[in-house]
């Protein structure tokens, strides 16, 4: 529909799409938030879906910068762009992270719950972002372990906020 609008008149627009953005405030059910929030709990077993999927995690405060950028950026109209890091980190390796930061060791449980139905699961999510940095001086800028410590601290501030025991879905 915005392209239509920007194609039948001239409104200036751009489609941005940004790959899983991640930090402070993010829903307790992304995966993020899920596994620090049962870390920082002290769970002895970490209840997780599928550990082999990837996902370009780009934190929060890039998003934002990219969404400015494109935003102040004329040549970007009527454009679609991907705002991510363009790195890919599977599950698995984010729990190990994470478990790194938060100084612990668990076991890692698959939860049936939290596997997604065979054909919504994807795989892979990598943002290919050379138009991006193509069209403006935008990069990600803060590396993901960066980002994570800085999600985890908020996190361990707020844990109040966080069902641990219960999946949202």
């Amino acid at each position: 529909m915005a392209e239509s609008f920007y194609l039948s008149f001239n409104l200036p627009v751009v489609t941005a799409r940004p790959f899983n953005t991640f930090g402070p405030r993010q829903t307790a059910r992304a995966v993020i938030p899920t596994i620090a929030s049962q870390l920082i709990a002290g769970r002895k077993t970490l209840k997780l879906g599928a550990l082999t999927p990837t996902r370009d995690f780009n934190f929060v405060v890039d998003t934002a910068a990219g969404m400015v950028a494109l935003a102040l950026c004329e040549e970007s109209e009527g454009q679609v762009v991907n705002i991510g890091s363009g790195e890919e980190w599977s599950i698995a390796q984010t729990a190990d992270m994470l478990c790194e930061i938060v100084g612990c060791e668990v076991e890692i449980v698959t939860d049936e719950t939290r596997i997604r139905p065979e054909k919504s699961e994807v795989n892979r999510l990598l943002a290919d972002t050379s138009k991006m940095n193509r069209l403006t001086s935008w990069r990600s800028s803060v590396p993901f372990r960066d980002g994570l410590e800085r999600t985890v601290e908020w996190i361990e501030r707020n844990l109040h906020h966080f069902d641990i025991d219960h999946y949202a879905k």
